[in-house]
């Protein structure tokens, strides 16, 4: 990209940019405290905090969203009567799973075979520092001709809604004509990619309980019903013999009209072990982006170390079931709760308790913002024409968005590629990736305000 200053001031940045976010990645940001202290939590948002007021953003502010977190607000004036674009990430992160796994530790940012290794480097603190290298770059050259809002969520990755509740609680306060969400990615490095598609979300606890205690398993086993058995029973009913996703009620059966996702990249991209099958039915790209997929995220029972033989008297799950678009997520949260107490067997007594949820969204990929990101795509990989793509993950937000501002134009980008292994250990970005994609964010910025009627 030679000639070109914003891309040639983005990458005067990259070096300052990997110490910021060396510096973010560091926060056990996990907005769980049974997980981590809420204290670095309070430590990251303080530190977003401090990085927009020193570029110059107005009405910097910690709100505290109902759910207890605190989301980061700020605005950037632009020049007078220009569009307001409002820029969206998340400080949180998930957890660290199992620390063995990882290669380098999971909150000290590490380079390794051109990646930079930490939780959240992609998801999405990376993307925080996107939006960050764009509006840098535009300071640097001419200035940003928009007014910026941005709002970094506290608790994304718990699903709880408290950003959600705080802007229906708030209607004025994310207004804009474009909403950019950093918190996609490219379908592979290297190709520009928006995301047009979010299934949605139901997280469910259910707790099965047969007995008032554990009895010996020698005097009372045969007869007296085991509680993790009939938990297991009711969480294979939630799959066919393919691994499809089975819920009464629920379509299962969509497919997806678009870029498609070869099975023998998937495979690749999954890390799927030689001889294993996938599963369900249809094309991949039909499987997660189109249809409903049901996941068991954890199961409370007695451990292996330290077992003893005895009948368990009591087991929970977790269950994650994502919900595709065309279809509404609390309904289909009603159908999950009757197929649950429908096939648990025994009589045992079940409850199910539902611990967040999250609409799927639809974009209108025909507005005059998808053609500014489709030409700003262009600058930033040449050669490459933007892709439209679905994700099978889900961001609760971006429905609130749409409903609460029904005119503003919703764009989904940013950092998560293949290789960046999200949610799961050594997740990583790729430097070439933010850099790209912040220049691509720049001149987007930029086409939109020129795309501004007279």
């Amino acid at each position: 990209m030679a000639g070109n200053p914003i891309a040639e001031t983005v990458a005067s940045l990259m070096p300052r940019a990997k110490a910021e976010l060396a510096e973010l990645v560091a926060f056990e940001s996990v907005a769980d405290p049974a997980v981590a202290p809420g204290s670095e939590c309070e430590a990251a948002a303080g530190w977003v905090a401090d990085a927009l007021r020193s570029e110059g953003f107005r009405d910097v502010a910690l709100l505290d969203t109902p759910d207890g977190s605190q989301s980061v607000y700020g605005l950037l004036p632009g020049p007078e009567g220009a569009r307001t674009v409002l820029l969206y990430a998340h400080y949180d992160v998930q957890p660290k799973l199992e620390e063995s796994a990882w290669v380098s530790p999971p909150f000290a940012l590490t380079e390794r075979d051109g990646r930079w290794f930490g939780r959240g480097a992609a998801d999405c603190k990376g993307g925080f520092l996107m939006h960050l290298l764009a509006l840098r770059a535009l300071k640097a050259n001419g200035g940003v001709p928009v007014s910026v809002k941005v709002i970094v969520e506290g608790s994304e990755e718990q699903g709880t809604g408290g950003l959600e509740r705080y802007a229906e609680a708030h209607p004025g306060l994310l207004a804009a004509d474009a909403i950019v969400i950093g918190d996609a990615g490219n379908f592979r490095v290297g190709l520009p990619t928006v995301t047009a598609t979010l299934r949605g979300m139901t997280m469910v606890r259910v707790t099965v309980d047969t007995l008032e205690g554990n009895l010996h398993s020698g005097q009372f086993g045969g007869a007296a019903p085991d509680a993790l058995a009939a938990l297991i029973r009711v969480l294979d009913s939630l799959r066919a013999e393919d691994g499809s996703t089975v819920v009464e009620g629920l379509d299962a059966g969509a497919a997806w009209d678009g870029l498609q996702y070869p099975e023998a990249d998937f495979r690749k991209d999954a890390r799927v072990l030689d001889g294993v099958d996938l599963i369900g039915r249809g094309t991949v790209a039909d499987r997660i982006w189109a249809r409903p997929a049901v996941t068991v995220i954890g199961i409370d029972c007695s451990p292996v170390a330290g077992a003893t033989p005895s009948v368990p008297a009591s087991a929970r799950a977790q269950i994650s079931l994502r919900v595709p678009p065309g279809q509404d997520a609390a309904e289909a949260t009603k159908l999950l709760f009757a197929h649950i107490e429908k096939h648990t067997p025994w009589n045992a007594r079940v409850s199910v308790e539902q611990i967040g949820q999250g609409q799927p969204f639809l974009a209108d990929t025909g507005s005059p913002a998808y053609k500014a990101m489709a030409d700003a795509m262009r600058v930033a990989y040449p050669g490459q024409e933007m892709q439209t793509a679905g994700m099978g993950g889900s961001i609760p937000l971006c429905n609130t968005l749409s409903e609460l501002y029904p005119s503003a134009e919703i764009l989904l980008i940013g950092l998560s590629d293949p290789d960046a292994r999200i949610h799961a250990v050594n997740e990583s970005v790729s430097p070439e990736e933010l850099e790209r994609m912040s220049v691509a964010e720049a001149h987007f910025l930029v086409n939109y305000a020129r795309s501004q009627p007279a």
